[in-house]
Parts: structure tokens; C-alpha cells; sequence
């Protein structure tokens, strides 16, 4: 496989192991036009490429993903070919980590924020360090939480919960979460490359099949529930795109102020 034509991943392979590392890390790996065109084919990529069990997921620098980034978002502001082209990248991207069948492992290095936090929840564990934080903030810039937010939340910690962080926006600790079951585990800096590294190797040397045939038997229930939620939450943040809220968090964000949204 072909992994040259990827500008804002760093791909690399070894033993079978494919590593995936978002590469912005001066802008903290925030989502720009061409990582977020990155990320809706490297997942089939991984998928059909027979020389690859593993993938792991993981973000350069001091940041695993800091969500969308500020001037991309207000470059497609009010363009409804634009947003609408974009969010149909957001519903390839869900899909093709639900169907993939090889296990794929997300190494938090530090905040996940937005479609990075949901990429992270989409993998099948994800290890973190005690300095990690996850929060989808979707409403704190006006958005409806349209790229995997309102799908995984609240299977792994309950709808309660989901309302609480997603209506907010709030952040959460690597501890909390692992507390709630949003994540698997948590590991020191120093500690957490071997232990995915093991966990690698451990997946890598199992009987392939059956992990592949467990995991996408676990998925189809998630997939059915999925399938109700991906195409309206998709619609609705399209939507939101295109609001007055949205260019005022975008324009507030970028002076480092507190947005004032219009109350209608």
C-alpha cells in the first residue's frame, strides 16, 4: 500500500504494525482541510492493505488532536457545498472505523478535543496519559456534535452522562474518564509507548480471525445504532454551519474572548 499521498499523517509500518500519527503537532494537530480529506480514506487504506494487523492511532507533540482548526472552520463558514462536502467526509471517516475489521488502538498523548476525541472513541481502546483530556465541545463553538459525538458517548458512558458533557462541552481527565469507562487505561509518559507497543504485539500474535470476526460482532450493534444517529446529527451540524452562532465562537475563539451567542 501507498501511504505517499498522505500530506498530514505520518505513516509508518513495522512487524506488522501500522502506526497512523496526526502531524500538525505546532498547531496542537488541530483538523485542517487537508488532515480532515486525510482522514476519510487512510481507515480503508489500513483495512485492505494485507501487509497490516494492527493500527495504531496516536498524535505528535504535546497534543493528540485539538478538533477543528479555527481558520479552516471559518474559511467554509456560510458555504453550503463547502460544509455539506465536509461533512460527508465526517460520515466516511464514522463508517469506516465502525466496519474496519482490524483492532485499532488510540495512544492519547494529551488533549482530545472534538472530531479528535472522536476519533479516539471510535478505536477499540484507548490508552491515555494522566495528562490527557477528552471533551467534544461541538455547542461551546455553536456546532451540533454531527462527527461521531452524539453516536459514541452515550454507549460507553451512558446517555445521562453523554447529556452532561456534550450539552456543556466540558473537558474530562484521563482519570475521570477512565473512571466512567470512556477509555481503557491510563499509563505514565514514561510507560505508555510499551504498553501499547505489548498490547500491539499481543493483538498481532492472537488467532487474527477471531479477533477481527469478535470485533466486528461487537461493532454490528453499534453499527445498527450508528445508522439511526450519523445521517440526522450529520444534517443538523450541517445546519449549524451555516448559523450566525457558529461565526461568532469561531470569530470570539480566534480573540481568545468568550462568545456571545444570540439568543432567538
Amino acid at each position: 500500500m501507498d501511504y505517499s499521498k498522505y500530506k498530514e499523517l505520518k505513516i509508518t509500518t513495522k512487524d506488522r504494525i501500522l502506526t497512523i500519527t496526526i502531524n500538525r503537532p505546532d498547531d496542537m494537530n488541530a483538523v485542517n482541510e487537508q488532515l480532515h480529506a486525510d482522514f476519510s480514506t487512510i481507515f480503508l487504506d489500513a483495512e485492505y492493505d494485507d501487509e497490516i494487523d494492527i493500527v495504531i492511532l496516536t498524535g505528535a507533540g504535546k497534543s493528540f488532536c485539538a478538533g477543528g482548526d479555527l481558520k479552516w472552520l471559518l474559511g467554509v463558514h456560510g458555504d453550503p457545498v463547502a460544509t455539506a462536502y465536509h461533512i460527508n467526509h465526517d460520515r466516511k471517516i464514522q463508517n469506516a472505523m465502525l466496519d474496519m475489521e482490524k483492532p485499532i488502538i488510540a495512544k492519547v498523548n494529551g488533549p482530545a478535543v472534538g472530531l479528535g476525541c472522536s476519533l479516539a472513541l471510535f478505536c477499540d481502546f484507548v490508552y491515555a496519559t494522566p495528562r490527557s483530556k477528552f471533551a467534544d465541545p461541538h455547542v461551546s463553538v455553536g456546532l451540533v456534535a454531527g462527527d461521531g459525538g452524539c453516536v459514541i458517548w452515550p454507549q460507553l458512558i451512558g446517555y445521562a452522562r453523554a447529556k452532561k458533557y456534550l450539552l456543556t462541552g466540558e473537558m474530562i481527565k484521563a482519570e475521570e474518564a477512565l473512571d466512567m469507562g470512556l477509555i481503557a487505561e491510563v499509563f505514565a509518559e514514561d510507560e505508555i509507548d510499551n504498553e501499547v507497543q505489548a498490547l500491539a504485539e499481543k493483538l498481532r500474535d492472537g488467532a487474527k480471525y477471531s479477533i477481527r470476526w469478535t470485533k466486528t460482532s461487537i461493532n454490528a450493534g453499534l453499527k445498527v445504532m450508528a445508522n439511526s444517529i450519523i445521517d440526522r446529527a450529520a444534517a443538523f451540524e450541517n445546519v449549524t454551519q451555516l448559523m450566525e452562532d457558529h461565526k461568532i465562537a469561531l470569530e470570539a475563539f480566534a480573540k481568545k474572548e468568550t462568545p456571545k451567542f444570540k439568543q432567538k
